[in-house]
């Protein structure tokens, strides 16, 4: 894009009326059936319309000139080669928001705390392929080889400070390319106290490369500035039935299925009695008892312990999960299950997670 050029943002939340779908009435079983390049849908004036404007704000207060294209898609991600953003087409509705949760179990990005962590995550790899910054001395030192086969599974060690938490599942360790992009997202986030929140810590010097690079990118236009889009759902004649057989196939087997499944049977997705507890709030009002309990009986640090049950506490909420029975017996439970994460992840053995 040439700097004359006027940059393209998105429109204005407000001045599109949201669409209305008829496919919206469908049941399951006939939804299923439709192919994404029919759903028909459009960015402006869905509920991802006002984030995005929202991040182009947050580069620009930054100082980066650089703005992230995007289109619809059939998940999260940045193409090499191509500094865009595709987002997932079931945040465009509602209706879709269901259907991907019926079967994936969670949403991601379903609400906009975590749809700005994806989109910060996102404009780091964008950012990164537009000015090639992987292509430099520096960053190849701190952050790895970028030309690292990707893993189609990984095993993040949960207590180690070389890398930044921002994504669920230590997402940073997973290959050097989203180390980066995880890495930007924190120094990205608007009021982000990092410099504090990472004292001591080897990952400090993570942040402290990507504020100086991104100093260094100001007036300075992107040296990529292809604009077409990758596999948009558009041109896609799949249909969601074979899209989430195809994702599901892909899961199947990550050992955090597994952990989902134990929470699955500790707790419960189906509300029962009146003012049934959330599982999250559950597990978050008893974390100061499960790390002093799991830390004394595997003489291990309660950091690593946190860590692991910040974990745990997620995915329930993610999961939507409910207490059942005895609150006393769930503690028991979790602590089990916690007991055996940290014994592990002392032995610097994380869980295995799709990626």
């Amino acid at each position: 894009m040439s700097a004359s050029r006027k940059k393209k943002s998105p429109a204005r939340p407000g001045r599109t009326s949201r669409r209305r779908y008829e496919w919206a009435k469908l049941p399951d079983e006939e939804l299923l059936d439709l192919r994404l390049c029919d759903l028909g849908l459009r960015i402006e004036g869905s509920p991802v319309e006002r984030p995005l404007a929202r991040l182009y704000h947050e580069l620009e207060r930054r100082g980066l000139g650089f703005r992230p294209h995007y289109w619809i898609a059939q998940e999260w991600f940045s193409p090499d080669g191509v500094p865009g953003i595709a987002i997932p087409f079931y945040l465009l509705h509602p209706r879709l928001k269901r259907l991907e949760r019926r079967f994936m179990g969670e949403v991601e990005g379903g609400n906009v705390e975590s749809l700005m962590r994806i989109l910060r995550h996102e404009a780091g790899h964008a950012v990164d392929t537009a000015y090639r910054l992987r292509r430099r001395k520096a960053w190849r030192e701190i952050f790895g080889p970028a030309s690292r086969r990707y893993p189609r599974h990984y095993r993040p060690r949960p207590g180690s400070r070389r890398f930044v938490q921002h994504l669920d599942g230590w997402y940073a360790q997973s290959h050097p390319t989203e180390d980066f992009a995880e890495t930007f997202a924190v120094w990205l986030k608007p009021g982000s106290a990092w410099r504090r929140e990472y004292a001591g810590w080897p990952a400090l010097r993570k942040l402290e490369y990507v504020a100086e690079a991104m100093e260094g990118l100001r007036g300075h236009r992107p040296l990529v500035r292809a604009r077409h889009h990758v596999e948009p759902i558009g041109i896609s004649r799949r249909t969601l039935r074979e899209h989430y057989a195809a994702m599901v196939r892909h899961y199947r087997g990550d050992e955090a299925e597994k952990i989902d499944k134990i929470l699955g049977r500790v707790f419960t997705p189906r509300r029962t009695r009146a003012g049934q507890a959330r599982a999250s709030a559950f597990l978050r009002g008893n974390a100061a008892l499960l790390r002093r309990r799991v830390a004394r009986r595997l003489g291990a640090s309660e950091y690593l312990v946190e860590e692991l049950l910040d974990h745990l506490t997620g995915r329930a909420r993610a999961l939507r999960l409910l207490v059942r029975g005895e609150k006393r017996r769930s503690l028991r439970r979790v602590e089990r299950l916690l007991v055996a994460l940290t014994a592990k992840a002392q032995k610097g053995v994380g869980p295995w997670i799709a990626l």
